[in-house]
Parts: C-alpha cells; structure tokens; sequence
C-alpha cells in the first residue's frame, strides 16, 4: 500500500520518497490511518516491521493540521537514549520538507542546554523517561500543549521500571488528546498500561505477539561455558558475516571479549553501560556505517539499537527472560532483509532455551561444529581485560578483517 493512499500531508510523502520508502510495511498499514484520525493506538510487532514510521508520519501529519503554539505538541518517550536519538532522526528525516522542529532530551547529556532547547521554538520532544521527568518537574508549563504521546518499546520500558515515571509524566499533560503505544511483545503489563492510558485504541497486531521475527533464521550451539569465547572465535574466523552484533550478560564480558575479537583482526567496538555518551554514540555511528564489523554489547543494545545491515546476531549467554531473546535476534532480518541468531547454550542454560522455544512456538535446532575441539583447554585472556574503561578514551575500534 503506497503512503500517498494514507492521506498524508504532500510533504511527508515526499520525504518517504526520499527516503526510498516504496510500500508501506503491514504495521504501518494498520496504524497510519487509525492514528492519522485522532484514534489511540495499541501496535504490536516484531522489531525491523517500520513501527517508527507508523507512529512518527501520523504526529507529523496531525502537527501540520494544527496550530503551533508555544510549546511541543507531541511527546515520545523511549527506553534508551540510543532509541531516543534514532527515533528523533527519523522525525528529522520524514520532516525534512516542513518547518516542523524536534528535539531529543535524554540522560548523560547537559542538562541546560535541554532546557533551552525546550524553552525555543518546538513541535516534538522525543525523551527517555527519568530525564523528561525531571524537566517536567522544573517546567511544567513547557509540556502543557502536549496533545499526543507515544511510548516506544513499551514492553521495554516497563521491564526497565519506568512505569511510575511515565504516570507522573502523564499526569502533568492536561492537554493530552491521543496516545500511541507501540511495542514488539505484549506481556501482562501493557495490558495494564492501556487501560491507564488509552481510551477504546485501534488495535494492530502484526504476527503473534511473542514470536520472533520470521526472517531470522535461529541456531543453537552447546558449548560448555569457559569454552564460549574460544568458539565465538572459530564461527568469526570460518563464517562470513559482514556485521555481527554480539550480547554478554556483563559490561566486563564484553570488554573482554571485545579484546579477544580485535586480536584476530577484526574491527570492533563496544556498547555498555560503562561507556560514556560519545562513546557509545560513536560506537553504533561506526558500526551504522559499516566502519565497525562487530560490535559487543549488553543488553544495553537488544531494544535500543536501529541498524538495517546487522547480518548476524550471536549470544554468549541464554537470556533468562524469553523477550530479551526475541529482542535480541529483532536487530537482525529487519527491513525486510534476511538473518541469522546463533544462541551459545551451556547445560546448565538448557531450561532458560526451552522456555524461550516455547515462546518462539519452535524447536531451535542445535548446532555441533565437526571442525571445532570441545575438550580443549579455555583461552588465555588478554592483560587487563577485566579493568573498565576510561571515560573519553578511543575504545577498541581498529581496522581489520572483513
């Protein structure tokens, strides 16, 4: 379905043109029209579907009908300030031919230069809860025109305790008229939330909610643990993969195996907690652009990271809680594209897998490399690969293999 059926304002069509949107996605499909209407939403679908562009062309479209005031109209909020600044880019992109004017206001970043930006000339905020919470606290007046909202990667902000600051937001939101909740599972909780925040919504399910993305194709390989970064080792070495996203449970796992990675050549970066803003910002800038072949990474990355290119997906650990599987293997096969998840399983993570088969509604076949010696003796780490990171320091990105 082309956009320009949707009814969009000319200038948004346009931007999709430029941005090589052709058809639009099924959520998109779904949601545009309902939310274009004034109706609430309540999507659900697997991360790489377009749930971005399904909220973000409606609160454009509904910007341009109305009258700018004072203050934001349109609120987003997110989990992460990596989701946050994406999602704030895409608005910039589908915007690129109107006057219409965002910001994005997250935490580690200065704070009075958010509050000048806020005080200027604005139409959408796009925030991580705590730190708009904060501002809304401050000013409240600043955030009384808001008449849409749209909470991102629901599931995800609820996982991540941040129920109670999305009430205490809404409830400093006298204006608000429509609120657009998306999200890539539907546990129990959003159920909740919908009926704290949204009136009658236009529901859009695309898929069965806890399933993972059908483009990817999953794998899992037994291996006992202190035999995990020798094996991540071998599948680099011996399978071609262009761009590959690796998750640890720790920040200290993925300093170290970042370390052993680059000391086969490759071009590697880290992604945690650890890292300062402009590191990890730089981070996911180099592997965007393909300047990076593999990025490590906690879970810091499994819902907050839009990358189109990711061809592979490799966890090191079984994640205990089976939506953090499907999230994780979502930041491959988007857009339309194809991948592969490779999931490393010991014996004593066998029951977190059946639990996540069992979401999935599949067997995930295991995988037994004939080439590969499963009695060897574990690899050597590296000096200091334990120690964290310096703040502000260049990090592991160094040219290699690819």
């Amino acid at each position: 379905m082309p956009f320009r059926s949707f009814g969009l304002h000319e200038q948004l069509v346009r931007a999709t043109h430029d941005l090589g949107y052709t058809e639009a996605t099924p959520v998109q499909a779904g949601a545009i029209p309902a939310a274009v209407s004034g109706r609430d939403v309540l999507a659900t679908a697997q991360t790489g579907t377009g749930k971005t562009a399904a909220f973000v062309l409606p609160m454009l479209h509904r910007l341009l009908e109305s009258t700018r005031g004072q203050a934001a109209r349109a609120l987003v909020l997110s989990p992460t300030r990596e989701l946050a600044s994406q999602t704030e880019s895409c608005f910039r992109s589908l915007a690129r031919h109107t006057n219409l004017r965002s910001t994005v206001v997250v935490g580690g970043q200065p704070f009075f230069p958010q509050i000048r930006a806020l005080r200027g000339v604005l139409d959408v905020i796009v925030a991580t809860p705590g730190r708009l919470l904060d501002h809304v606290q401050k000013a409240p007046d600043r955030f009384e025109g808001v008449t849409t909202l749209a909470l991102d990667e629901a599931d995800t902000m609820l996982d991540m305790g941040f129920l109670p600051d999305i009430e205490r937001i809404v409830a400093k939101l006298p204006a608000l008229a429509q609120t657009l909740l998306f999200s890539a599972t539907m546990p129990p909780g959003i159920a909740k939330l919908t009926k704290k925040l949204q009136r009658d919504p236009v529901r859009v399910q695309i898929g069965k909610a806890t399933n993972a993305a059908v483009s990817v194709a999953q794998s899992a390989y037994p291996v006992p643990p202190h035999l995990k970064p020798a094996l991540l080792r071998h599948l680099l070495s011996n399978t071609t993969m262009k761009s590959v996203l690796i998750f640890t449970r720790t920040k200290s796992q993925a300093e170290r195996l970042a370390k052993l990675v680059a000391k086969d050549g490759f071009s590697v970066d880290e992604l945690h907690s650890d890292r300062s803003p402009a590191q990890r910002a730089r981070a996911m800038e180099g592997f965007r652009r393909g300047q990076c072949q593999v990025l490590v990474a906690t879970n810091i990355a499994a819902r907050g990271l839009d990358v189109n290119n990711i061809t592979h997906v490799i966890s090191i650990d079984v994640p205990e809680a089976p939506d953090d599987y499907v999230h994780r293997i979502g930041r491959t096969g988007r857009a339309g594209t194809t991948g592969e998840a490779y999931q490393f399983v010991s014996k004593d993570e066998e029951r977190h897998l059946a639990q996540i088969e069992r979401q999935v509604g599949q067997r995930i076949a295991r995988v037994t490399l004939p080439n590969f010696d499963y009695k060897q003796a574990p690899p050597e780490l590296p000096a200091g690969s334990g120690a964290p990171q310096r703040p502000g320091s260049r990090g592991h990105v160094r040219s290699g293999r690819r």
